[in-house]
């Protein structure tokens, strides 16, 4: 089954070039079925990589998605035309109301700043509070998975000395996640960030499960069931070229940073790096919609009703 989009979106274009299933959203509106109904709310400056990104993820699932983009109310991007947001992304005021199968939070270049420092925060919060009501399952993505599970339960993050960068090894610690469903006892994944959760912090709060850790980098992967909610600190998400972009694009500013280890083969930056986390990057999304699938009420307005 496909992902449905608007047909002017720049992902539709984009996916269909892929071979993945996309349906409009006109020609989705003719169908008697239902479909999941997953909102992204993007806080990435480069909106479209970051749509198309995730829209490449949840739309090679066998289950028909009605795709959402949201933004921060008052927040304005620089980085993405204004007639782009105008015309495909609403503001959280504007779908508050409405009841989603799944929401994405994406991380933010902002990860310096303390949580209440950040200008949308007050909102950010509201949208926390509101997915309890209103969304079957959320997805906190980098640092939007570091703000989201600060905020209900208080576990910190801490600025590294030195940037977490690279395709950094990590470890299976919950085969039996439905979540985890046809992963490797270990496996690589992208990492970008300047700080990090630790290990006993989390383990400190009851309630959160660390399903993937790594030696290097710490907890990748937290379940909070309470919450129905997934945290994940680092980013299946990312193309082949994104971490590259983001070396070019520091060595271009003259900013200190390392090479993204185990990333270009002999961590030679001249030559074309490999994606070794695609295969793993579709089961784990592939696995959230299937728990969406599974636990969530036919009748949308049940959402949120027990819990």
């Amino acid at each position: 089954m496909p992902i449905t989009l608007p047909s002017n979106l720049p992902a539709y274009d984009v996916l269909s070039r892929e071979g993945v299933m996309v349906m409009s959203d006109t020609r989705a509106a003719r169908q008697d079925i239902r479909p999941i109904k997953i909102g992204l709310l993007n806080l990435m400056p480069k909106k479209i990589q970051t749509e198309n990104q995730f829209a490449r993820l949840i739309g090679a699932t066998p289950l028909q998605i009605d795709f959402r983009l949201i933004r921060m109310t008052e927040h304005q991007t620089r980085n993405t035309a204004a007639e782009h947001m105008e015309e495909f992304y609403k503001p959280f005021q504007e779908v508050k109301d409405e009841k989603f199968d799944g929401l994405i939070i994406t991380g933010a270049p902002i990860e310096h700043l303390p949580f209440e420092d950040v200008t949308y925060w007050d909102e950010l919060c509201e949208v926390f509070d509101w997915t309890q009501t209103h969304v079957q399952s959320t997805f906190g993505v980098c640092w939007g998975g570091m703000a989201m599970i600060n905020y209900f339960h208080g576990v910190p993050k801490h600025i590294l000395d030195h940037k977490a960068f690279g395709c950094i090894r990590h470890r299976n610690c919950a085969p039996a996640s439905p979540y985890l469903r046809g992963f490797s006892d270990d496996l690589v994944m992208p990492v970008s960030r300047w700080t990090e959760l630790r290990r006993d912090e989390i383990l400190a709060k009851p309630g959160l499960d660390i399903l993937l850790d790594s030696t290097e980098t710490g907890p990748a992967l937290v379940e909070d069931a309470a919450h129905r909610a997934l945290y994940i600190f680092n980013h299946f998400e990312y193309d082949s070229g994104t971490l590259k972009e983001e070396y070019d694009r520091d060595v271009a500013a003259g900013k200190p940073i390392n090479v993204p280890v185990n990333y270009y083969p002999g961590d030679d930056p001249t030559r074309a790096p490999m994606n070794r986390w695609r295969s793993h990057a579709h089961l784990l999304y592939g696995n959230w919609i299937n728990e969406i699938y599974q636990s969530t009420p036919y009748d949308m307005n049940e959402i949120g009703a027990t819990g």
